[in-house]
């Protein structure tokens, strides 16, 4: 019934969503001619800036199969990014959910990742025909395995219940006690391969004070997340190219 529900309103959510795109479009015809040279110029610098980080990329892509080849190394999972539109936001407290214009037409998986330029946004949880369910790194229910940049050892992140004022923030439990970090230096908390859902190194957010854990072992604080979580407009889907295939063996 959740399911026959969420699928009877999508639609309205998917017009809706195709409306306000619609009344963008024609704000922005309302802009002068001056002011429309100035965008196109302005875009044009950044597609120069973006071709040369692809041949960068592309080059350092090269290197990195390279030296995969002569250390034996297994290849790391390739994935392909589907970027989607966000039509509904479902903000509070206790969850943290965005629901994005596409679904199971593109192909879009359950658990898959969901990243923007400032790095982690969440998880796909729910996949339906048209839409599909994103929970925040901000939502309490969000776990994830992460390390600190420059620093292999795993720490645990986690998703806390927001005050609905000011910027989103997280968790980060099991830091080692040799870390240090100030507000002058903030440790930057990235994704690792231990988490398997996302790839390594995409930036989850900053840490500018560690303290001892319930514990006394570790150490945890406060991670301070990416102020436009919240107001995100299109985010990219990680679809793995090479799913990885959980095998069942009869006893």
């Amino acid at each position: 019934m959740k399911a026959s529900f969420t699928e009877f309103q999508a639609p309205a959510w998917v017009a809706n969503s195709y409306l306000e795109d619609l009344e963008g479009f024609w704000a922005r015809r309302m802009h002068s001619k001056k002011e429309l040279e100035l965008a196109g110029q302005e875009i044009a610098r950044a597609k120069s800036y973006y071709q040369f980080n692809a041949r960068r990329a592309e080059t350092l892509q090269a290197e990195i199969q390279r030296l995969e080849a002569i250390l034996d190394l297994p290849s790391r999972r390739e994935y392909r990014y589907e970027v989607a539109r966000v039509m509904r936001r479902d903000l509070s407290a206790w969850w943290q959910h965005l629901i994005l214009r596409k679904g199971r037409d593109h192909d879009i998986p359950e658990g898959a990742a969901v990243v923007f330029s400032g790095g982690v946004v969440g998880r796909i949880v729910e996949v339906n025909a048209f839409t599909s369910r994103v929970e925040l790194i901000s939502s309490p229910n969000f776990r994830m395995a992460a390390q600190f940049e420059g620093d292999p050892r795993p720490v645990v992140y986690e998703g806390v219940a927001q005050s609905g004022f000011g910027d989103p923030v997280g968790r980060v439990s099991d830091a080692p006690q040799d870390l240090v970090a100030n507000t002058k230096e903030p440790l930057q908390l990235v994704s690792t391969h231990l988490g398997g859902t996302f790839p390594p190194g995409i930036a989850i957010g900053k840490v500018a004070w560690l303290e001892p854990g319930s514990t006394g072992i570790f150490q945890a604080g406060d991670v301070a997340l990416d102020p436009d979580l919240l107001s995100l407009h299109e985010v990219a889907v990680l679809i793995p190219l090479n799913p990885i295939e959980i095998e069942s063996h009869d006893p």
